[in-house]
């Protein structure tokens, strides 16, 4: 059974076998019609199940679209449709939805809601996003790093902010992808270390750098998220925003980085607080590429698990 759980553990030549077929996705649909399928139709006759516990604007599409491209069809079915976990067990609730579709994407919280999943699926499964990991987004910033600066192994990632979900599997990746990878932010925020010491084991020089400023020195690519979760109370946000106030991304920070570095963030983003609107919208920007390559690296992650 090929799942796709987190970018470690997914052999690293196929990982950039995903790349390069996202990418030659990509180039085979230049100019179509948003509309058009592909003229490859591996999908064809498939089903797949697309289930939400959390909400989304940016997978939801993108994977939709993906499969609709690729001849299949989908069932988008939320956690309240379908009470993940309450109602009837993960494990027999993956059983039941194997008999039914050929693979099932998840968006959910709890990490062990996704391997158990995972466990007793006899479809494969593909990660979407969980509190821990969200290996589908970083897959899309490797594909859009590399079609606008080439390889991105040897490269200098810095992380500015909050080392959550997104940032975790960046750290996976430059274990598999072979790139340096900085996370400057406060204390408070720090990555599990687990992380860091995994990619350090395959070779990534990965450090902690309070200093943003310095941190971003040389990098060639920079990155951040939002500060706050939809799921945040009031309180938790304001002292957050205090947290983070000093590691916002804005222009005085780009220039210490290299002339043609690139500034990545996943969507959404709240203009002005961890990134400026100078920035997201200037020259280094592949804010959009970025979010557009979440279709066409998924198709490849979906070709991937189905090997078609």
């Amino acid at each position: 059974m090929t799942h796709f759980l987190d970018i470690n553990k997914t052999d690293a030549s196929a990982l950039c076998d995903i790349i390069d077929s996202a990418i030659s996705m990509k180039q085979a649909r230049a100019g179509a019609p948003k509309g058009t399928a592909d003229a490859d139709q591996p999908l064809d006759g498939r089903m797949v199940a697309l289930i939400f516990e959390k909400p989304s604007t940016r997978t939801r599409v993108s994977f939709d679209v993906g499969v609709r491209q690729m001849g299949g069809q989908t069932m988008v079915l939320s956690g309240a449709d379908m009470q993940l976990g309450h109602g009837e067990t993960i494990a027999d609730t993956a059983r039941v939805m194997s008999r039914y579709v050929d693979l099932i994407m998840i968006r959910t919280f709890e990490e062990a809601t996704l391997l158990e999943m995972a466990e007793h699926a006899t479809v494969p499964v593909i990660n979407g996003l969980t509190n821990r990991t969200h290996p589908c987004q970083i897959m899309a910033d490797v594909m859009t790093f590399e079609e606008h600066r080439g390889p991105i192994k040897g490269k200098k990632v810095v992380w500015s902010g909050d080392g959550n979900n997104v940032f975790a599997s960046f750290a996976h990746a430059a274990g598999q992808f072979g790139f340096d990878l900085t996370f400057t932010g406060p204390e408070p925020l720090d990555p599990e270390y687990g992380f860091l010491e995994e990619a350090r084991a395959k070779g990534a020089n990965v450090v902690i750098e309070r200093n943003p400023h310095v941190a971003v020195e040389g990098a060639d690519l920079v990155v951040t998220d939002t500060w706050v979760s939809m799921h945040d109370p009031q309180s938790a946000r304001e002292r957050r925003h205090n947290q983070l106030r000093g590691y916002q991304v804005n222009a005085e920070l780009m220039a210490k980085a290299n002339p043609d570095a690139l500034f990545m963030h996943c969507l959404p983003a709240h203009r002005d607080d961890e990134a400026t609107s100078e920035v997201m919208d200037g020259p280094h920007s592949v804010i959009f590429d970025e979010a557009e390559n979440r279709l066409h690296v998924q198709k490849a992650i979906m070709r991937h698990c189905l090997g078609v």
